[in-house]
Order: structure tokens, then sequence, then C-alpha cells
């Protein structure tokens, strides 16, 4: 099924984009490659790009990242699967890119500041994978805010035409994920104990890789979270 999955990827790609996915044949190399595009501000209007139109405006966030990263998976014969975290406090969701070695997951990850990033396949479980990512999940105030994620989402239930090369935003697709099944990453009783993030964290934290005029800053920029607006999700 997988095989015919990666065959029918084939044959709606470009040449141009078939070119790019076949260097991307694992998840180091789809994360080295998302850490060269861009980060899509969005400065005019919310977008949800198909990795089409990713690859050709050479930018992502974390949504349209995943999504290149799972088609990139699929091209090679792997079940592309998404993970979808959601938050409390009116804070952002955040996206992954699911992938499996030697039975331990994996995560391939688009995001601008230091945390919720690659994560290597060393977790026994889809749940061990997404608890790693608690601690770095927070507001500029230090409260955490991560509460659940999603079972692993299998984009291979929708044919490759309507979201890996469909022109138009991929809303539909987003929706479908937020209203799949989502397990609490909180045990019962346990959230009154969390411990705020301190001022050292999140000062890390307000490192980015990516400015607003689209320049990479290899030694990262710090903003002072003092001048965020909150909350504001870490990504």
């Amino acid at each position: 099924m997988l095989a015919s999955y990666a065959k029918k990827i084939r044959s709606v790609l470009s040449r141009t984009e078939a070119r790019i996915f076949r260097k991307l044949d694992s998840p180091r190399k789809i994360q080295d490659f998302l850490d060269t595009l861009a980060i899509n501000m969005e400065l005019g209007a919310r977008t949800y790009m198909s990795p089409r139109r990713v690859l050709s405006t050479g930018e992502a966030h974390c949504v349209e990242g995943a999504l290149l990263a799972a088609a990139a998976c699929a091209y090679h014969g792997a079940r592309p699967l998404l993970l979808d975290f959601q938050a409390a406090y009116d804070d952002e969701d955040h996206v992954v890119a699911l992938f499996r070695q030697n039975r331990h997951w994996g995560a391939i990850s688009k995001t601008n500041h230091p945390g919720l990033r690659y994560r290597d396949a060393i977790h026994p479980s889809a749940h061990s994978l997404a608890a790693s990512y608690f601690h770095e999940y927070y507001l500029w105030d230090g409260r955490k805010s991560l509460r659940s994620f999603s079972q692993p989402f299998d984009l291979s239930r929708y044919a490759p035409e309507t979201w890996i090369t469909a022109d138009q935003d991929l809303d539909w697709l987003v929706h479908a994920l937020d209203a799949s099944p989502h397990v609490p990453i909180v045990p019962k009783g346990n959230q009154s104990g969390l411990r705020p993030a301190t001022a050292f964290e999140i000062r890390a934290s307000s490192t980015v890789e990516w400015l607003k005029d689209g320049r990479r800053s290899p030694d990262g920029q710090w903003k002072n979270p003092r001048t965020i607006r909150q909350p504001r999700k870490l990504v």
C-alpha cells in the first residue's frame, strides 16, 4: 500500500519537485532541508501552504514544514504521519512530522526558536516523544501550556494531489487534524503543581533563527520577552 502511495506521489510532482524529494531520503536530510527554508511569518495573512507551494516560496511555518516532511517521507515509502500539539491559555498549536526507525519514534520540526525542534528516533512510543516537548512549550510569562497531543495522523488516507500539490490553502486538512483524537499529556491532578519556566529559560528561548526580512541570523537574535505581546507560542 505504501509503495503504491509513493508511486502516486511521484506521478503528481514536477521534475524539479521530484529531484528535491529524491535527495531527501532520510529524516536527517529532510530536517536539514527544512532548516534552509525561511520562516513563513504570515505577514499578509494566515496560510496553510501545500509542499508544492512551500518549495515555490522557499518558506514555511510549523504546519507547512511538517507537511513537506511527511510528503518527503511518503515519497520514499514511509507512512506520512503528523503529530499535533494542543495548548492552553490561548497558546497556538505546534505540528511535527513523525518517523520511525528500529521501532522507535522521532520527529521532524520547523520552528524559529531553540525549542520544539527535531527529535532523534529514541522514543519507544509517540507518547514518550510528545512528552519530550512538554518543558519547552511555554508562554513568555513562563506558564507551561502544552496539554494534549494527537494520535499519529496518517496523511495517506488523502490523495497526494489534495495536499502535496494543492494550489489552495489546506484549511480543511488542519481542521481535520485539530478534530482528530488527542491524548492528555498532563496527568490528572498534576496541573496545579507545574513549575513555570525560569527567566533564564525564557531568555534563552527568545533567540530567533530567521528575521522578518527573510535573512537567517547565524548566531541567532535576542528578543526582549517583555516587548512581545502575550500569550505567544515559542515556534
